[in-house]
């Protein structure tokens, strides 16, 4: 009987041992952590890019610290602002709006498609079937489930409204974009989950000039979602980092601005 209290305080430990045992995610934060986090989002104000359809933002102070001991501000600004997602209700009825993509789909492999020396001589390039075909001869099979994400270095533009435009004398667009054999191999033979970009839109400008937007009604017809006007790729390799991507949780939300970020390898 006097072992007894000791064998209890010994049947009391067990538990935390036990789970002290266990790797846990916490591990996994601890590796994380150690990465390079790189942001790919702008920042945006009421002089942000914006497509050319839209209102300026607004922004209305309601309360000061000064006054009344806090700090409020009402914002207005369509859905589709600064870097943003579109869901896929935002061209198809019926289809998924913001609050409908499952928090798995916002992390990601984040595989990105480098083109921007092709840019640098010919803004109204697309990324070609090739590109992607030269990517995987380099990397391997783009990873299933993955976050495709062109690199055209157009966002070091920003925020310059006719840089990020780049109209002729004709008024016809000039920015680079997707093509539709390279979109449909990657959403429909590589399976990945979304994709984004540095420009305003999916389709490139000459295109949407004519106000087809075909490449973007491909994409989000597909059930899947992007995200436009991303920054700082020219910071994240070809392969290997992980992509975040967050947003608002809007009830049969149409768009919201949006933070991403990447975690390095």
């Amino acid at each position: 009987m006097q072992r007894l209290p000791a064998l209890l305080f010994a049947a009391a430990l067990l538990p935390a041992a036990s789970q002290a045992a266990q790797p846990g995610l916490w591990d996994t934060y601890a590796s994380l952590k150690q990465h390079t986090f790189v942001d790919l989002t702008h920042s945006f104000d009421s002089n942000t890019p914006h497509w050319k359809g839209f209102e300026p933002m607004g922004r209305k102070t309601l309360y000061t610290v000064d006054k009344d001991g806090f700090q409020v501000e009402l914002y207005s600004h369509v859905g589709q602002w600064g870097t943003h997602v579109d869901p896929p209700v935002h061209f198809h009825k019926g289809l998924r709006s913001v609050d409908q993509l499952d928090v798995k789909e916002q992390f990601l492999p984040l595989v990105v498609f480098d083109i921007h020396e092709q840019v640098a001589k010919n803004p109204d390039y697309v990324l070609t079937l090739a590109d992607v075909k030269a990517w995987e001869a380099r990397h391997g099979a783009v990873p299933e489930g993955s976050f495709a994400a062109l690199r055209t270095d157009w966002s070091q533009r920003w925020p310059d409204q006719a840089k990020m435009q780049n109209q002729d004398a004709n008024g016809v667009a000039h920015y680079p974009g997707w093509s539709k054999e390279a979109l449909v191999y990657l959403y429909e033979t590589r399976k990945i989950t979304a994709s984004g970009h540095e420009t305003t839109d999916t389709d490139p400008g000459i295109a949407t000039s004519k106000d087809d937007y075909s490449l973007e009604s491909y994409i989000l017809g597909t059930n899947h979602y992007q995200i436009e006007l991303l920054a700082n790729l020219d910071k994240v390799p070809e392969a290997g980092a992980l992509a975040v991507v967050s947003f608002p949780k809007i009830a049969q939300g149409t768009g919201f601005p949006a933070r991403v970020f990447a975690i390095l390898p």
